[in-house]
């Protein structure tokens, strides 16, 4: 069983202490985004969990906790996304020279391999064209050289909610963001990702896209998964057959997991951010977070089975329809 941690939230950021608490009582609940009355409850024990996968933009309050997952036993690895943008686009992060240090610190303690660097979303705007982009790839390429092997990177996803903090950004800014996917933008796109790859090539890096329907194989960049079932086996020397996520995207090559915390509750707000829909329920969430609930936000009363398999038999209690 994967544990991704994860794609709702930045857990390593935010809600750090959260996570050690559920390692520490060794489960956590799953809440379906869309029937928050149905809640399932998953084992955090580390003889359950094959590997974790962490996303992050900024997991330095995760790193001091490292040791206690080392001593307990857990398998793990990060998706860093680390990006060039300023506030314009991700208005909250730290000064990006300080996300560098901690990239750089944390591919020191855990190695290289186990850091993957995500340059993600590409956004090609009037203020970040293409020749920006291939910049600024090449200038923290330099900077990560020796703190990654891999680079994953995706073209903006033009969302119902992304798409209208774009325009709100347009009427606040004057910034107008081209969907360099479309087919008339095909040479754009083409010579972009052939710029990106060469510079992943000069620094000694694996390319990869993700999520993305584009072929880019004729340019040497193969599809990617972010929950990498080689990858885990790689790393940590294990032999496990992990059946594709069924539950994502047609184009996402990730294999299957298990998804912990909840969406609305990253504070970093980036105007591209899928996981959240509104501000006003993010402060809303921020304020109910309970440090010591299963699922990050809520109390139950109710007792949940706990599942140690994301394909164990359903006894009764597998997943709850909480009145």
């Amino acid at each position: 069983m994967i544990i991704s941690a994860s794609r709702r939230t930045d857990i390593p950021a935010f809600y750090s202490k959260w996570f050690m608490r559920r390692i520490r009582e060794g489960f956590f609940y799953r809440v379906n985004p869309f029937n928050s009355r149905q809640v399932s409850g998953f084992s955090l024990k580390a003889e359950d969990v094959d590997a974790i996968c962490f996303w992050s933009k900024n997991p330095g309050p995760l790193l001091p906790h490292l040791a206690e997952l080392d001593r307990r036993g857990y398998r793990y690895y990060f998706q860093f996304t680390l990006n060039p943008y300023g506030r314009e686009f991700e208005p909250n992060l730290p000064p990006i020279a300080e996300r560098i240090a901690t990239l750089q610190e944390l591919a020191g303690r855990i190695g290289p391999e186990r850091v993957i660097w995500r340059l993600d979303p590409i956004i090609v705007s009037n203020s970040t064209p293409l020749s920006w982009h291939l910049e600024q790839a090449e200038q923290l390429a330099g900077q990560l050289q020796d703190s990654t092997r891999r680079m994953m990177f995706s073209f903006l996803d033009f969302y119902g909610k992304v798409a209208g903090r774009l325009k709100k950004l347009q009427q606040q800014t004057g910034i107008v963001v081209t969907d360099i996917t479309r087919p008339e933008q095909k040479e754009k796109l083409e010579q972009l990702a052939r710029g990106l790859k060469e510079i992943a090539d000069r620094h000694k890096m694996t390319i990869l896209s993700c999520a993305e329907e584009l072929d880019l194989s004729a340019i040497g960049i193969d599809h990617g998964s972010c929950i990498d079932g080689r990858l885990i086996n790689e790393l940590f020397g294990i032999q496990r057959t992990f059946p594709k996520d069924k539950n994502q995207r047609s184009a996402c090559c990730c294999v299957e997991s298990i998804d912990m915390g909840m969406y609305d509750t990253c504070l970093f707000k980036c105007v591209y951010c899928y996981a959240n829909r509104h501000e006003s329920m993010i402060e809303s969430n921020r304020c109910r977070h309970d440090p010591d609930s299963p699922s990050l936000l809520n109390r139950y009363d109710q007792q949940i089975e706990i599942r140690s398999d994301l394909h164990q038999k359903k006894t009764g209690g597998g997943q709850m329809e909480l009145i």
